[in-house]
């Protein structure tokens, strides 16, 4: 019979850590690169190895198919000891300074083995099917491919238990076979998604993963500081340094051509005396590597630029007559990737590390935000609990929007505090909501919009999307949609800072109300009527993937 779970949190730093002042700024991270910087360790003797863990001079790898806890040297992988294993399925291995612990897939149990005198002296009831271990210094954590649960070595008592990734508890389990602990986190190994997930031990919540280099990954274990990763199909150990992450990674390149068309047209019966249309100009970034400029039809009258750095090319039109129209088209071919910050919540600085040019510009009110509406003060209140750390502040804060408004396009854009009270929105509200609490908590945030792939690749968007962006001292500006909050998985939710996935052409980079296009973002269209006018819009964002556009072969980008 199991005992019960008793989950309890503790969040904020203590009083003597606030007192001391700023934290010293980071050290600088890895800049860009094309995937994790993993390398070959060594081959593994070991037919289907399962989970590893280092005991200081060996690292022990479950051997499944020989029954067996393998001892070999670290690097080189050469077999320096073998155990018999304690139970008919060996899967986790870990250590506790003391006891190599093994978890049996079978039995069910736990065994705490003395390596030395090859003798099982310990034997627990773990959670059901134990796939993994680790131990944090104190207490064994053990996976189960639905939960992580940190258990009492003495007895096997349960102390807490989350959710772990990937399940999401409607039956998708997944199969863990490597845990380790280092530097205050666990590290979880899926073989079924190919991810290692980062997971905050305090909370269950991933903040960080990282694409594994084998196609089938098992053992993780940790030997002077660099991540050691066991892979089943491989038959082997690869290793990637922790501290040596680039800080953003961009993958799964695609050529897209997406041509914006922006057309009013006037339906009469009387003249439209002007016609206006500002695009918004997009500028290469993470996701995106341009091919060149845009390519605009007809010519704009002018590029202009407003109060945040934004272009825009304004085209004009005067005396529409009934049928005539104002047609724009902008075209932008690029090379789209999906990014994926890696964000080490004890390496963002002090909010107080952060530029004042930055914190002037995006901390200040707008219309949109109205920061000291009482509403505003309640919720973020309510979000934070008193969190001060930077990193959890952010995610408090979308996973509090998560949890309190649901997704409703209704057509309009009202203010963050009627938004969150009323508790529906659109990704635009959601994103006013979430910049107006960041901004009030002391963190920089301003959105970006995009005309989005929907689909595939040759789709058509008519709806758009736009989202936040925060700034993290260390890291800089960090993309963050508080609308994709509410997903029911650690690793989903981990997902909403930091992640863009590669289907979005960012037109549009703001802090709010614009000289030219107010609260909106890609395009606007503005007129006059000389009487009484039926003004028609189009407002269409066409896709042609791998160069290909308008039906015709063109270059690709």
């Amino acid at each position: 019979m199991k005992r019960a779970i008793i989950v309890g949190i503790a969040f904020g730093l203590s009083a003597a850590a606030a007192a001391a002042g700023p934290k010293k700024a980071p050290a600088p991270v890895p800049a860009t690169a094309d995937d994790e910087p993993f390398s070959r360790a060594f081959a593994l003797g070991v037919d289907k190895p399962g989970g590893m863990a280092f005991d200081g001079a060996l690292l022990w790898v479950a051997d499944r198919v020989g029954g067996a806890v393998v001892g070999v040297d670290p690097a080189t992988g050469a077999e320096k000891a073998r155990i018999k294993a304690p139970g008919p399925f060996p899967t986790g291995v870990a250590f506790d300074g003391t006891l190599l612990w093994v978890a049996d897939r079978d039995t069910g149990h736990l065994f705490g083995v003395d390596a030395s005198k090859k003798l099982v002296v310990r034997e627990l009831d773990g959670p059901e099917t134990p796939l993994a271990l680790a131990f944090d210094g104190k207490d064994l954590w053990v996976a189960d491919g639905k939960r992580l649960h940190r258990v009492m070595r003495s007895d096997g008592t349960p102390i807490v238990s989350f959710d772990a990734p990937p399940w999401d508890g409607k039956g998708r389990a997944s199969e863990q076979l490597g845990m380790t602990y280092a530097d205050g986190y666990l590290w979880v190994s899926d073989r079924k998604t190919n991810i290692l997930y980062k997971v905050d031990p305090l909370n269950g919540e991933v903040v960080d993963t990282i694409k594994a280099p084998g196609p089938l990954p098992s053992g993780l274990a940790v030997v002077g500081g660099k991540l050691l990763v066991a892979d089943v199909q491989a038959r082997a150990v690869d290793k990637i340094d922790l501290a040596a992450l680039p800080q953003l990674v961009r993958r799964d390149a695609k050529r897209e051509t997406v041509v914006l068309r922006r057309r009013v047209t006037n339906r009469g019966p009387d003249l439209l005396a002007e016609a206006h249309v500002y695009v918004a100009v997009p500028v290469p970034a993470p996701n995106q590597a341009l091919s060149g400029e845009p390519a605009f039809e007809p010519a704009p009258k002018e590029i202009v630029t407003d109060q945040w750095g934004q272009r825009f090319a304004h085209f004009e039109a005067r005396d529409l007559a009934p049928g005539e129209s104002l047609d724009v088209k902008m075209t932008v071919s690029a090379t789209l990737f999906a990014v994926h910050y890696h964000i080490d919540p004890s390496r963002v600085g002090d909010l107080r590390s952060i530029p004042k040019t930055v914190r002037d510009k995006y901390l200040a009110d707008g219309a949109k935000y109205d920061l000291k509406h009482p509403s505003i003060k309640k919720h973020l209140a309510a979000a934070l609990e008193g969190e001060d750390r930077p990193y959890w502040m952010v995610r408090k804060i979308a996973a509090y929007i998560g949890a309190h408004m649901e997704y409703e396009m209704t057509g309009g854009w009202n203010t963050a505090p009627t938004v969150i009270d009323r508790g529906t929105g659109s990704c635009s509200e959601y994103t006013f909501v979430f910049i107006a609490l960041c901004r009030a908590a002391g963190i920089p945030a301003r959105y970006a919009g995009a005309i989005v792939v929907r689909g595939d690749d040759a789709s058509t968007d008519d709806v758009f999307h736009r989202w936040a962006e925060v700034y993290l001292p260390g890291y800089g500006w960090v993309p963050a949609d508080a609308q994709a909050a509410d997903k029911p998985t650690p690793e989903e939710r981990g997902a909403v800072l930091g992640n863009l996935d590669n289907r979005f052409v960012i037109t549009t980079v703001s802090g709010g109300g614009s000289d030219y296009i107010d609260w909106d973002y890609n395009s606007i269209a503005r007129w006059t009527c000389r009487g009484r006018c039926d003004v028609e819009e189009m407002n269409l964002g066409d896709w042609y993937p791998m160069g290909k556009k308008d039906g015709q072969s063109t270059k690709a980008p």
